[in-house]
């Protein structure tokens, strides 16, 4: 579980992957020539930020003649969501405690 989830932060880390996944996620399918339009780096570059989102398991791709497609697979963000959710648990008890000293020392 921790490996997939380091596997996810490394490769959102990268504001330009991040930017793809967004887009990949808004727009659907895309081409690595449509995604390469709009993403300010060069297409072998882009082909290199795929990569790491599909080793990620953030994309998935196919193959059409000569063009590959990509899309997003959000489902795989749940390893970050369920990370999330433990940490956003551990500080609202860490927060009741400190409410119920802060009660307990009020005069």
């Amino acid at each position: 579980m921790r490996a997939v989830a380091d596997n996810l932060f490394k490769a959102l880390a990268d504001p330009t992957r991040r930017a793809i996944f967004e887009r990949l996620t808004r727009e659907g399918e895309l081409t690595v020539h449509a995604l390469t339009e709009r993403a300010g780096v060069s297409q072998p570059m882009v082909s290199k930020h795929l990569t790491v989102l599909k080793r990620a398991r953030l994309v998935h791709d196919r193959r059409d003649g000569r063009e590959t497609h990509y899309r997003a697979q959000p489902q795989s963000l749940a390893p970050l969501a369920d990370w999330m959710n433990q940490y956003g648990a551990f500080w609202r008890d860490r927060f009741d405690q400190l409410e119920n000293l802060l009660k307990r020392m009020e005069p």
